[in-house]
């Protein structure tokens, strides 16, 4: 049965305790599949599911003698076993074991992610749905554009959150496999049919083919999955950041009321938790250079790859689990303000509907050449001396020629650009 663990217990997945205890899992579940096919007797693979056990400080003592970490761990499990222990991995290699062992710690761990991001879909889409129709100021460049809601910000990342959970689901699917293929991968001692038997036991699928590893492009792609995950958590907290900006301030991350920004400037509200995703996300990516340069090893195989992964996998997934977490605490208490939105909105005294402006007279008969240098040279004042552009183009006589004040003013009217918002949220939630 596949345990369902809490998000609280990722770090206990890539535990010394528990790496063995799936090493042991292993032992077992070959030793049982031995017995049913013959080639061990059934009390040894009883003697071992019944009689096995390991003691972390006892490994890590041979281990200090022996050099090998596989080699001390049945060592330790074979003193309890007793005589029977002769059968205790019986036609494997190390990385049999190693490999098939660490598929399920990804599997475990990868179930803790799903998780987390399923519960950031559902905050992201909750605060989608509270700020559907609020307008604010759409940028490009950093640059005032086009007015957008706030909801149809967040409704992208969550549209974002949902590719993710695909993406992920098919990774950690790519590396739900075992190997039990020997030491270069021609069952010399084992056989394909074997190692169906002991994978089917393990809930893993049998790699198809092997040399003495899993072959490392489903852990690099697991790993790069993980990095585009942690930018994806990154690019909200950036936002954030941005909009937190004292000059634009239309969202904020939660300031407790202990909370305190600054030793010397009592007055700071920084955007610490952000910045903390943001920095974390980078060393995501790096592990993914690292997940990369592991595809490729020497012949059948060497170890390069395997201090890496020591490293890489459960840096990896504990980060993005922790990324995940900050980011839904993020996003669920963030304080927003409309407000702000519609005065950052207006702060450009309309400029923000040159665009419509254009289109409406192109659609009246105006060449867009000459609309355009209308609406340019109207634009380009308000630049210079802060009027309002409304008032500028009501009193610009080329213009007139084609619209109607009544046709002015419908220009600026924020609403046309929000009539697709329920269109556009069908889409990404469904009807």
């Amino acid at each position: 049965m596949i345990p369902r663990y809490t998000r609280k217990e990722m770090g206990r997945i890539w535990s010394d305790q528990n790496k063995f205890q799936r090493w042991l899992d292993v032992e077992i579940a070959t030793a049982e599949a031995e017995a049913e096919m013959g080639m061990i007797p059934a009390e040894a693979a009883r003697a071992i599911r019944e009689k096995g056990a390991f003691s972390v400080e006892r490994i890590l003592e041979i281990e200090k003698k022996v050099k090998h970490d596989v080699i001390a761990f049945t060592t330790n499990v074979a003193e309890s076993v007793g005589a029977e222990a002769r059968y205790l991995h019986y036609g494997l290699t190390s990385n049999d074991v190693v490999d098939t062992a660490q598929a399920l710690e990804i599997r475990d761990a990868s179930e803790i992610l799903l998780q987390g991001l399923e519960k950031l879909s559902e905050v992201l889409k909750k605060r989608a749905f509270e700020f559907k129709h609020t307008p604010m100021m759409g940028r490009t460049h950093g640059i005032h554009a086009e007015p957008i809601t706030f909801g149809c910000k967040i409704a992208i990342w969550y549209a974002e959150c949902r590719r993710n959970l695909e993406r992920l689901r098919f990774a950690a699917e790519q590396l739900r496999v075992g190997k039990i293929s020997g030491a270069v991968g021609m069952y010399g001692h084992s056989t394909p049919q074997l190692e169906e038997r002991i994978c089917a036991k393990l809930g893993l699928a049998p790699a198809p083919i092997t040399n003495q590893v899993i072959q490392r492009d489903r852990h690099a792609f697991y790993v790069c999955t993980l990095a585009v995950i942690a930018a994806s958590l990154e690019k909200i907290a950036l936002e954030v950041r941005g909009l937190q900006r004292t000059e634009v301030r239309e969202a904020e991350e939660y300031f407790s009321p202990e909370q305190k920004g600054s030793s010397a400037m009592p007055h700071k509200r920084n955007p610490v938790t952000s910045e903390q995703i943001c920095g974390l996300a980078r060393v995501v990516r790096a592990n993914a250079q690292a997940a990369l340069e592991n595809i490729a090893l020497w012949h059948e195989r060497d170890i390069s790859h395997s201090s890496v992964e020591r490293v890489i996998l459960p840096d990896s997934t504990i980060l993005v689990d922790y990324l995940l977490e900050k980011t839904t605490k993020l996003v669920e208490m963030m304080f927003v303000y409309p407000e702000r939105m519609i005065e950052n909105l207006n702060l450009m005294k309309g400029l923000i509907y040159s665009g419509q402006l254009l289109l409406d007279l192109a659609a009246k008969g105006a060449a867009r050449e000459e609309a355009y240098r209308w609406v340019q040279r109207n634009a380009m004042k308000v630049w210079e001396t802060r009027e309002d552009f409304r008032t500028l183009v009501e009193r610009d006589e080329d213009i007139r020629r084609y619209l109607t004040p009544e046709e002015i003013a419908a220009v600026f009217n924020v609403e046309r650009y929000l009539a697709h918002v329920d269109a556009m949220f069908a889409r990404v939630f469904g009807t």
